[in-house]
């Protein structure tokens, strides 16, 4: 993709980008131990340890069987995070996650109530298959991911921090699940798609997977050091520019604006919201770095386009009866703002 020459700030700052360069070896380090047992997957691996260092959650979808769960607790080996795990399904209430009161009774005349917390209180949460939980349970988990906090019979508990969500679902199963509601999806920076393997990668699986050999993982950093990766990530400046095509992107797929191109006109019935353009450019600071640059540029903020707002788009009914799919959409719609903005 052709650089533009507008998207250049005209002023440099070596202590930034010493700081910067920093924190590329750390991002290549974690990315080789994560690679140490994820096969290929590579485009999915850094969207995932990228939206991580933005402070952002993530949703992967995908068949069984092609490592989602494998590659979250990968990672969290990798870091010196606290790591839980929740196996959703129907059944799982609030308090499951949350945690409950119970009473302890430690004499006569000396009882009390006391706060057992939940697998919410971790640094690097797993929710298999989210979309099995019910409402009232992702009601739950969506304070937890918007305000690092959770309720309990009136009283306000604050997460460890960090904190991530890293959820799966499977898009083949539709009995005993529940789609996950519009706030919550919102709220996870990345919705991403994970493919088959190719048939090498298929081959390297087997060979790693079937054998004796055991694979030992050596945290590369902790939550400290990950605060601040994402508060050095956001110092990167953003020129007007790239800025305002941020904003065009994202109004672009509001069908009632004169961004609108006539495919989404047809096709979309809600465009997304204005976290979609916050999520391009935390996303692109951090994309921009592992390109070596001090500034975002117009291709950092297309290049996860899709993921980010693959999921905060509502296509109308005439699109799906057309077998129409968001990620077509955008394809063509990057496709097309590439071509407009390097031309």
């Amino acid at each position: 993709m052709k650089m533009i020459m507008t998207d250049r700030p005209t002023e440099s700052n070596p202590p930034l980008e010493s700081a910067l360069e920093d924190f590329r070896n750390k991002f290549s380090t974690l990315r080789d131990e994560v690679g140490k047992v994820i096969v290929g997957q590579q485009e999915i691996v850094d969207a995932t340890l990228t939206a991580i260092l933005t402070g952002g959650h993530v949703l992967l979808e995908g068949v069984p069987g092609l490592g989602k769960t494998l590659l979250i607790k990968t990672i969290a080996q990798a870091l010196d995070l606290k790591f839980s795990r929740v196996q959703f399904t129907p059944d799982v209430m609030p308090a499951d996650l949350v945690g409950t009161k119970v009473f302890i009774e430690e004499g006569p005349g000396n009882a009390r109530f006391e706060f057992s917390r939940g697998p919410l209180f971790t640094n690097l949460l797993l929710g298999d298959e989210i979309n099995r939980a019910s409402p009232k349970t992702q009601s739950a988990l969506l304070e937890a991911m918007q305000e690092r906090s959770v309720t309990v019979t009136g009283d306000t508990h604050l997460l460890d921090t960090p904190f991530f969500v890293l959820a799966t679902q499977n898009p083949l199963e539709h009995e005993g699940t529940y789609p996950l509601p519009e706030a919550q999806l919102d709220r996870f920076l990345f919705k991403l798609n994970v493919a088959y393997p190719t048939m090498e990668e298929f081959e390297n699986i087997l060979a790693r997977t079937t054998g004796t050999a055991e694979t030992n993982l050596d945290p590369v950093f902790d939550g400290k050091q990950i605060d601040a990766m994402t508060r050095l990530a956001l110092q990167v400046p953003v020129p007007d520019t790239v800025r305002r095509r941020a904003a065009e992107l994202v109004m672009t797929t509001h069908p009632e604006t004169e961004y609108a191109t006539p495919e989404i006109r047809r096709c979309v019935r809600f465009g997304a919201s204005p976290r979609a353009g916050q999520a391009c450019l935390r996303a692109g600071k951090v994309r921009a770095i592992l390109r070596g640059r001090s500034y975002v540029a117009t291709e950092d903020v297309l290049a996860y386009a899709v993921p980010i707002l693959n999921h905060r788009i509502l296509l109308n009914f005439e699109a799906q009866a057309d077998g129409v799919t968001t990620t077509d959409l955008l394809d063509e719609l990057v496709r097309e703002k590439s071509r407009e903005w390097n031309s």
